[in-house]
């Protein structure tokens, strides 16, 4: 243990060293900061490689900028190989203990966990620190697996943590990150290159593809085959495949089996169904229901389906080229999740709303169009919103070089001021 302890020391900032934060995600420190301070455990959750490790170092910068001494803060990030003898909760209990005795921190401790899924009953430890009584914790997970929140945690501490899902950067954070004005050729650029952080840093094409085909492969077989003991890996990836080929189409679960039998892929609608749900567990992709709005009932069958990042499109599938509409409707979705509201697929008579987006008594209503090129086209998004009869908000969001203002009611947005 002395061994992985020298180890730990380098990571930790004990020793008032300077902090790596990279690029301050404002939106989601803000949110977190605000529960500072409580017994709360405070869960980031979302794929890997969206930022969740540096903005643990952020909230460790946060945490020393409001005076907390920098030896109560405890930082483990189970992602590196450094820490691959920590398999268990009483191997991370035996840590925790040897900091406690070498460090001697006095008062509240702040422990901070990296991917704490990758820790074989980890909850024993999180749910033993927040009931401690006679000493003082205040703690911070990651993971990439979202049954954190439906499974471990909702078990072991319900009614004791907040939750926080971290996204890829949004349009917002990259034009920041490169200081680039914002405007249409911005975002195009966005579009094509996505929000992964790291990719940033790379400028060979090769090397971008290399580092997402990784990426996939990673979060397939640790997040996916290993914890759900999945034998049928080259189903999984073919399913994955089509919904990234696939997205922002309405569709059942029903059509991907059937078109992957015509492949000559034996399957059926409860593997396929059991497989898409691990691919949203792992933050891959997420799903839209279909809202019958005259009926005011969820649709059961055809849903949407978006990928986590547009890079996993852009790179390892199909030209670039082919449905740009898509890749804006997939741009505004994650838009408005990231800003925390519920998100549906809207269907009046045959008509179909892009999205419903709900967050407590707000609703809005959004159709999304790459061009409103013709009379045609504008007549068919404005007037599939125009048959919405209540006064809830409706937008149009375009990647047109002009805006049409404001008509019957109804905005038209430029994608880049969303």
């Amino acid at each position: 243990m002395i061994e992985i302890f020298k180890k730990l020391e380098k990571y930790n900032y004990w020793q008032k060293k300077k902090i790596k934060i990279g690029s301050v995600r404002n939106v989601y420190l803000s949110r977190v900061e605000k529960y500072f301070g409580n017994k709360l455990i405070k869960v980031l959750v979302g794929q890997r490689r969206v930022g969740k490790s540096y903005l643990l170092r952020q909230i460790i910068q946060k945490l020393i900028q409001k005076k907390i001494n920098p030896k109560n803060i405890f930082y483990l990030n189970k992602e590196l190989v450094d820490f691959d003898e920590i398999r268990n909760y009483k191997d991370l209990q035996k840590l925790i203990e040897c900091y406690k005795k070498r460090i001697k921190p006095k008062g509240k401790l702040y422990i901070l966990l990296d991917e704490i899924q990758e820790i074989e009953q980890w909850e024993k430890i999180v749910n033993s620190f927040s009931q401690d009584y006679k000493e003082e914790y205040e703690i911070f997970l990651t993971g990439s697996n979202s049954k954190l929140l439906s499974g471990e945690l909702a078990t072991y501490l319900s009614g004791r943590y907040v939750s926080f899902e971290v996204l890829p950067f949004s349009f917002k954070e990259y034009i920041k990150y490169f200081n680039i004005p914002k405007d249409k050729n911005s975002f195009l650029e966005y579009l094509k290159t996505g929000g992964l952080p790291e990719l940033y840093k790379l400028k060979e094409e090769e090397t971008k593809i290399h580092y997402l085909s990784s990426l996939r492969d990673a979060i397939i077989l640790k997040d996916i085959v290993a914890r759900y003991k999945i034998k049928d890996v080259y189903l999984l990836e073919k399913i994955f495949k089509f919904m990234t080929d696939n997205i922002g189409c309405l569709f059942s679960i029903n059509k991907i089996a059937h078109y992957l039998n015509s492949q000559k892929i034996k399957t059926n609608f409860e593997t396929v169904s059991n497989y898409i749900n691990y691919l949203q567990q792992a933050f891959l992709i997420y799903e839209a229901e279909c809202f019958d709005m005259k009926g005011k009932t969820i649709l059961s069958g055809s849903k949407k389906y978006y990928l986590n990042d547009l890079s996993f499109r852009n790179y390892l599938s199909s030209s670039f080229d082919y449905g740009l509409g898509r890749h804006l409707e997939n741009i505004v979705y994650l838009h408005y999740r990231s800003l925390g509201y519920k998100i549906y697929v809207g269907r009046i008579g045959k008509a179909e709303i892009d999205f419903i987006i709900e967050k407590e008594k707000e609703k809005k209503y959004i159709q999304v169009a790459y061009s409103l090129s013709n009379k045609k086209v504008i007549e068919r998004e404005f007037g599939n919103l125009e048959k919405i009869r209540d006064a809830y908000e409706k937008t149009v969001i375009s990647m047109d070089d002009v805006s049409l203002g404001n008509k019957n009611g109804i905005k038209h947005l430029q994608a880049w001021e969303m």
